[in-house]
């Protein structure tokens, strides 16, 4: 089982190059929020942008639409061609109208990837019986334990901080078999597997990621890169666990930044830490993790691109 690193990572986050236009950096469709929860919309938008893509176009419900345009005004409104989809954030699964549980589950059944967060998971199962889009699932642990049950799968419940990694492992591991597709199931440690059984893990970021909207956040990091990955091709399942995880490493070091830690380890002075979170002030990153600030979704999602900058960093010093 391999740990994920900045090296692995890097390669996944792609620079423009001089041709690029913004198909050529990929389209993410979005289908996420309502009425009751417009922010998961608005935080998974801003994700998408700062992760590296060429467009995002969001497609839901009229009042959602406008609080996404008042925040991210080049968003596009609307259906149209895109090269992956994020889904179920800040939808109410119980409360799901039946228009909307018949668009995602077209979605899945579809030929391009998704991302399904939340509320949109409960599909999946029904989904897969009847074949579906290549995708990449992000249940914490309760939703995962849903999955788990209505496959027929024991074994699956238990808090991250007290069950034991492996266990965890082969859990996520036989749950991605048995639905075809790639599963990260969120938790202190990140886990990322496959259907044929290969697993990562990405390490833990900080405790401070532990507040409302950060999962919103890390869907549309997802999102921004099964696009722009899948705008230069169709994605193998190997491929979707790598960007699968590179987005899990990406959104845990934006986490560290956010919260004024330095971006990997706690080792270092406060100016190697400002170095190689890209900062200008060393007094913005603490090389100490067992200190740091709260923070909020949104400011994991403005440290994105320092973060993506970390890691390419990180990995060009070797």
């Amino acid at each position: 089982m391999t740990v994920w690193t900045p090296g692995l990572a890097a390669p996944l986050l792609r620079v423009p190059h001089t041709g690029d236009d913004k198909y050529a950096r990929g389209v993410l469709g979005v289908r996420t929020g309502s009425p009751e929860y417009p922010g998961a919309a608005v935080l998974g938008v801003e994700a998408a942008w700062r992760t590296g893509l060429g467009m995002v176009r969001f497609v839901g419900p009229e009042r959602v639409g406008s609080r996404v345009l008042d925040a991210r005004p080049e968003t596009v409104l609307g259906a149209g061609r895109v090269q992956a989809w994020l889904c179920g954030s800040g939808v109410d699964a119980a409360a799901r109208p039946a228009a909307e549980t018949a668009a995602l589950r077209a979605l899945i059944a579809g030929a391009v990837p998704v991302v399904i967060d939340a509320g949109a998971l409960d599909l999946v199962p029904v989904a897969a019986e009847r074949g579906a889009a290549p995708c990449v699932l992000t249940p914490h642990d309760r939703e995962f334990a849903r999955l788990c049950e209505a496959r027929g799968l024991g074994g699956a419940a238990g808090d991250g901080a007290e069950a034991e990694l492996a266990d965890r492992v082969e859990q996520t591991r036989a749950l991605a078999a048995a639905l075809g597709q790639t599963v990260l199931r969120k938790g202190a440690t990140t886990i990322v597997a496959s259907p044929d059984g290969r697993c990562v893990t990405v390490a833990a970021a900080t405790p401070w990621l532990a507040t409302a909207g950060t999962g919103d956040v890390l869907g549309g990091v997802l999102g921004a890169l099964v696009a722009g990955a899948a705008a230069r091709g169709a994605l193998s399942h190997d491929e979707l666990r790598a960007l699968a995880a590179t987005g899990a490493l990406v959104h845990g070091v934006a986490g560290r930044i956010a919260a004024g830690l330095e971006p990997f380890a706690p080792e270092g002075s406060g100016a190697d830490a400002a170095e190689r979170a890209g900062v200008e002030s060393a007094d913005t990153v603490r090389p100490d993790a067992d200190r740091g600030r709260p923070i909020t979704a949104l400011d994991v999602a403005h440290a994105l691109p320092w973060a993506v900058a970390s890691i390419r960093g990180a990995a060009a010093r070797g």
